[in-house]
């Protein structure tokens, strides 16, 4: 298949330079689009995974002009087939086409493309050498590839380039509002990643989400502490609580959420989290009243902070304490411990810096409890003699050594 593939590319190459049919005018383009086409439908069987013959391929996307047929190809590819499966995901097929398009470095300025497989007379004033027709393909070939049902797996995939790798090379990112507004509706893991792009489309594209927060507030739940892209959630989750004009009933909610969810973290993510809650205090000195309670937390009988209630503004968090946080001071991690008390004084105006911390794992909190070393602790202790210790010792007067 590999040297079927790179034979096939050589025909593509001589024929742009040796035209089959003859050139009627000077100035046409001699591009053989028809034969690309069949290469890529040749990479994206429908029924196995053609990654490796895709891996294979990537090197001749590097040049300009076959990148900008073979995104109008996966374009027309994909408008063919996905047709025909009455919105049914093709778990293979998809697959197949997020290889072949998901490594695609575009170009980020005109100057950049130079590297053209066939050099033709007239190249200036084509499409082909224009970015604006290239971001336009790129932008196209995306939206259609995300306008139908993906499968599971395929979805994560994409929202952890999506930031990256695709929304800075489109002509109009805001298109994507209807793929992560829907992504961010599922739930669970999905939900997190789609939070990276939406990020962006709000920060720089002044996009208006309503009950934004009230969504993120539902996305806290205990999976949170445990996932793999925790680091990346806590880093956008700040960003988000970040500004100073967050009502305090909001920030409130958010505080006990995350402290009730606490009390079942692992101890690498109690780490991060804490600081995280005491920068959220320095932010908005209203929401102190959970530490600081006037009459005091022993005054509750219960809790009235409710945790099942999807509405912030309704889970009277401002009314509550932060209990969690006193019962976290005796956590079986001394560190943890530690951590927690820093709550019981006054805090510093400046915010810690949880950037360190949110990628610790749990093996590097065990190598570094492990690499401590220990200092000698006076202690004052009966020195043991013979097997049972002391005369009067009460195994000494039930057993006795034949």
């Amino acid at each position: 298949k590999e040297l079927s593939l790179c034979t096939l590319m050589k025909f593509v190459e001589l024929e742009a330079r040796y035209p089959l049919i003859k050139v009627e005018w000077k100035g046409t383009l001699t591009f053989p689009r028809e034969l690309l086409k069949v290469v890529v439908d040749g990479l994206l069987p429908l029924t196995e995974d053609a990654s490796l013959l895709i891996s294979r391929f990537q090197e001749y996307m590097e040049y300009d002009d076959v990148r900008y047929f073979v995104m109008k190809a996966v374009t027309e590819s994909i408008g063919q087939v996905m047709q025909k499966t009455k919105e049914r995901p093709l778990p293979f097929y998809q697959q197949n086409v997020f290889s072949l398009i998901s490594p695609i470095n575009m170009p980020n300025k005109e100057c950049d493309m130079v590297k053209f497989m066939v050099k033709q007379d007239n190249w200036e004033e084509l499409k082909v050498s224009k970015l604006q027709a290239h971001k336009q393909a790129f932008q196209k070939m995306w939206l259609t590839f995300l306008k139908h049902k993906l499968p599971t797996g395929l979805y994560k995939k994409v929202l952890v380039i999506l930031h990256d790798s695709i929304l800075p090379y489109m002509n109009e990112p805001t298109l994507m509002i209807d793929f992560l507004t829907v992504a961010y509706g599922i739930g669970g893991a999905i939900s997190l990643l789609a939070l990276n792009g939406l990020f962006i489309l709000i920060h720089q594209h002044n996009l208006e989400y309503p009950a934004f927060y009230k969504k993120l507030y539902s996305l806290l739940d205990p999976s949170i502490y445990h996932v793999k892209y925790r680091a990346r959630f806590f880093h956008l989750l700040d960003l988000f609580l970040s500004s100073s004009h967050l009502p305090a009933y909001l920030v409130a909610a958010f505080i006990k959420r995350l402290s009730r969810l606490a009390l079942t973290a692992p101890p690498e993510a109690l780490l991060m989290v804490i600081p995280f809650i005491c920068n959220l205090f320095r932010r908005h000195p209203a929401c102190k009243v959970l530490v600081h309670r006037p009459s005091g937390p022993e005054d509750m009988s219960e809790d009235p902070y409710i945790m099942e209630e999807e509405e912030p503004s309704e889970s009277r968090a401002l009314e509550s304490s932060l209990w969690e946080m006193q019962s976290l001071q005796n956590h079986y991690h001394p560190e943890v411990a530690k951590a927690a008390a820093v709550l019981n004084q006054s805090l510093s105006e400046m915010e810690d810096d949880i950037s360190g911390l949110l990628e610790l794992s749990a093996y590097e909190l065990f190598d570094k409890e492990v690499k401590k070393k220990a200092v000698d602790v006076p202690l004052e202790f009966e020195q043991v003699r013979g097997l049972f210790g002391k005369k009067n010792d009460i195994f000494a007067e039930h057993f006795a050594l034949d």
